[in-house]
């Protein structure tokens, strides 16, 4: 009698969003553009639960600075950018804040980067956005891209250097538009980076949404994608390495809430060295209206060492049994003894197979931005990090 007690204790404190608030499912999650509702950060919270307070490095503060001064960008016919008031009411219209680190960011960025892509356009060229660390101070950044009917385009934003940064990021794809959109992480130790991405699709739209996440302190992205109109198709890709000390987190949500769209969500990791610690947890909702839906979700994880962790929780709640399919895998795990078999038989040292694993497992993903510069200059960023074992 008293295990069974003990056990139904230890299960609420561990799923809470607050002192024995019992868990609650993805779309249930409280939402606001203040700070004052929501509780201090705390492991207690089922959003919190796998990092401490003061890994954020102020980010939960109810203060913060702004970030305009260190973005950068240049210009392309097609794209127009501008910086806006965020009390403009297109700000906040695509997501609202699901958490204190995100309203903080909301609250304290007082203008926002607005990312315009014009009706038919089509650029020839990715379009790169450079976010540069203005150092330890704790800062916020909003930007709103809006993709316009019938646009095409790629976008990519860059985040390096030491900073501490809450960001919101907010993407309107509208009818008929295709976005390619990625997100990179290449801070500096030192930095820690909280970014809430929110995502609504139009009909017949299209989004490719990449994170590559391989530098700083702690990283922690959460992407948001709506279907808001039948026909649209979203890839969700992510790649991270984490080294010792290294917390680089993701927990992004598909909601279906619109017939006939389809979802593909691919993460991949490695980690090695001492408390590398990944999260990885995808939610995908299925809604009532939503007949039709395609939806599969996957996460993998290399485990190069020891004392390295890698937890991934897949979820599906699921409204209509109308729907085309839906599941998800994970796995986290160490090499494929196979694989370096097949490379040892034909000389390859065991170091260079292990290497070569590695590099397969992960340019994989990067490859999927299609930005063949990108993907040569990370790829050499992986390199590094696997040549420092």
């Amino acid at each position: 009698m008293s295990d069974s007690k003990t056990t139904a204790q230890h299960g609420l404190a561990e799923h809470t969003h607050g002192s024995f608030v019992p868990l609650q499912i993805r779309s249930d999650r409280p939402r606001s553009k203040s700070v004052s509702d929501f509780e201090a950060v705390s492991p207690l919270q089922d959003l919190w639960r796998y990092l401490q307070p003061e890994q954020l490095k102020g980010l939960d503060a109810d203060v913060l600075g702004e970030y305009k001064s260190e973005v950068t960008f240049g210009s392309a016919e097609g794209i127009r950018i501008s910086w806006i008031e965020s009390t403009d009411p297109r700000v906040g219209s695509i997501g609202v804040p699901e958490d204190k680190v995100a309203a903080a960011a909301y609250t304290n960025a007082s203008k926002t980067l607005l990312v315009e892509i014009a009706d038919n356009a089509e650029l020839a060229e990715p379009f790169v956005i450079n976010i540069a660390g203005s150092g330890a101070q704790a800062s916020a950044l909003h930007v709103l891209v809006v993709a316009k009917k019938f646009s095409k385009a790629t976008l990519v934003f860059e985040h390096s250097g030491l900073g501490v940064l809450a960001e919101i990021l907010e993407v309107d794809v509208r009818d008929e538009a295709k976005l390619n959109l990625v997100s990179v992480q290449n801070w500096d130790i030192g930095s820690a980076h909280v970014s809430a991405h929110f995502s609504k699709l139009g009909r017949n739209s299209y989004l490719k949404h990449s994170v590559a996440s391989f530098g700083g302190d702690l990283v922690r992205i959460t992407p948001v994608t709506t279907f808001t109109g039948p026909g649209a198709e979203v890839e969700m890709n992510g790649v991270y390495f984490a080294d010792a000390g290294q917390h680089i987190e993701n927990r992004p949500f598909v909601d279906h809430a619109a017939p006939n769209c389809k979802s593909r969500v691919t993460y991949k990791g490695a980690l090695q060295g001492n408390k590398a610690h990944t999260v990885w947890i995808g939610d995908v909702l299925i809604r009532v209206v939503a007949e039709g839906t395609d939806t599969y979700e996957l996460n993998r994880n290399l485990l190069l060492t020891d004392g390295a962790r890698a937890d991934s929780v897949p979820n599906l709640e699921i409204e209509t049994g109308e729907i085309e399919g839906a599941g998800h895998a994970s796995a986290s795990g160490r090499f494929d003894d196979e694989q370096l078999f097949y490379l040892q038989a034909r000389g390859i040292s065991v170091d260079e197979a292990r290497r070569l694993v590695v590099l397969g497992f992960l340019v994989d993903i990067l490859q999927r931005t299609a930005v063949d510069e990108l993907v040569e200059r990370l790829t050499k960023v992986l390199e590094e990090k696997l040549g420092s074992k």
